[in-house]
């Protein structure tokens, strides 16, 4: 009954404001597609691009001697067989790391080479830089912010879209003032509302990545009219899909991108969407 009701939101939404049928609205891979691989490993990553999508997010750490890997959260004990912070392990430790599935831990490098070797122009990627004040001082978080900027720049392919994402604003500060760079997105655990709004602008950051939930229209409207770009989450069902269409997202991330892919085809042919 949800997943009806927010579809005829739409299509009543389509019969009365023309603007939602140009609506461009990107879907990128978020960790890969969590719900459908195994999250931040090369596994998913390439498993959502043989599906098609050349968006995607992922979580950037640093281990003990200063090497780069992808993983969320921080604790490894959900998703591998360690226990404790990433942050606490050498390169060598984790390279003996294996997720529940069986997979190795990606690496930043791996990552990039794989996005590199791919070819495309078209490509978007959120780096989301996971840098809490527990488990990172200033120094430790200066160190990260280098080595991710030099190695995300040095393997950028001309024509994509690369993005430094946080929800630690020491990250997005250090980056911008260092590098002078416009290529940042705020990430936050509240709705696209005139708080978070008003923060973006105060910080000089064109994007917002908000959450889902408590996200108005009308708010998403007024973040476009202060000139920001409209990322939303989370992306755990279509119904997710439908309703961050609705509230007018110019990026949508997703954990289910086969089934995201699969929904658009078939209930919503008319949706410009990219993947």
């Amino acid at each position: 009954m949800r997943r009806f009701y927010f579809i005829m939101i739409v299509f009543l939404g389509l019969m009365t404001d023309v603007a939602a049928q140009t609506q461009l609205v990107r879907i990128f891979s978020h960790r890969g597609g969590r719900l459908e691989f195994d999250e931040n490993t090369m596994t998913a990553f390439k498993s959502s691009y043989d599906a098609g999508y050349r968006g995607f997010e992922t979580d950037v750490r640093m281990s003990s001697d200063g090497e780069l890997f992808l993983f969320h959260d921080n604790d490894m004990s959900r998703c591998t067989d360690a226990e404790g912070p990433l942050e606490s392990m050498t390169s060598a430790q984790l390279r003996k790391v294996r997720t529940k599935a069986g997979n190795r831990l990606c690496t930043l490098d791996e990552f990039l080479s794989f996005l590199k070797n791919c070819g495309d122009e078209d490509l978007y990627v959120e780096f989301e830089i996971k840098t809490n004040t527990k488990l990172y001082s200033d120094e430790t978080l200066e160190k990260l912010c280098d080595k991710l900027y030099s190695a995300v720049r040095n393997n950028q392919p001309k024509g994509a879209e690369y993005l430094f994402t946080s929800i630690d604003y020491r990250s997005l500060r250090y980056i911008q003032q260092k590098y002078k760079t416009d290529d940042l997105m705020l990430v936050t655990v509240k709705p696209c509302n005139d708080e978070t709004i008003a923060l973006c602008k105060a910080m000089g950051i064109s994007r917002l990545g908000a959450k889902m939930p408590g996200t108005s229209r009308e708010n998403v409207k007024k973040a476009h009219e202060a000139g920001l770009i409209v990322s939303l989450w989370p992306g755990l069902t279509v119904d997710d899909l439908v309703l961050g269409v609705w509230l007018g997202a110019d990026f949508l991330c997703t954990d289910r991108p086969i089934e995201y892919m699969e929904f658009v085809r078939s209930k919503l042919p008319w949706l410009n969407v990219k993947y």
